[in-house]
């Protein structure tokens, strides 16, 4: 089965609490298995920095879709937790962000779905946590210790495990 990489993020309501419900939920609409899940982090916002922080997270899966079905899926979980991107502001506040970050080794670049992420090597608070579950894999010929080592993770924190 294909593995993809999928980032998660948020800052508003009990984040860490929605992190385990979306999770479970992208494994079974989407037909996977949960191969690593990240610590989670707390980070500064990034764009728009007039906000509370962030906590961010990746997860690693086996999935039986392809990449578009996969981005759909997890648009869908992303509603059904409140978030609405037609009113929300860029890079601004919200309940859950599910990023697509990588799909095997799949490159696409379409309106609707570039791969690999287009902003992940600019993006310490996704490397953080990738890192931790996937330190040597090559996404678009960089691993993600290397691509880690150029950003800063100034102002990263990780936070304890839940009980």
């Amino acid at each position: 089965m294909p593995r993809a990489l999928i980032a998660l993020g948020g800052n508003v309501g009990d984040v860490r609490a929605t992190f385990q419900k979306a999770i479970g939920r992208i494994c079974a609409a989407a037909q996977a298995v949960l191969l690593a899940r990240s610590s989670d982090y707390a980070t500064p916002p990034w764009g728009d920095e007039r906000q509370a922080r962030f906590i961010n997270a990746c997860i690693e899966i086996d999935t039986r879709l392809d990449p578009h079905s996969l981005l759909l899926t997890l648009q869908k979980i992303e509603t059904q937790f409140g978030r609405d991107r037609s009113r929300e502001r860029r890079w601004g506040p919200r309940t859950l962000d599910l990023d697509l970050i990588a799909y095997d080794d799949v490159s696409l670049q379409e309106p609707q779905l570039t791969l690999p992420h287009p902003r992940l090597f600019e993006r310490a608070f996704v490397l953080v946590p990738l890192a931790e579950i996937a330190p040597e894999r090559v996404i678009a010929g960089r691993s993600v210790t290397s691509a880690l080592a150029a950003v800063s993770t100034e102002g990263i924190e990780r936070l304890p495990e839940l009980g």
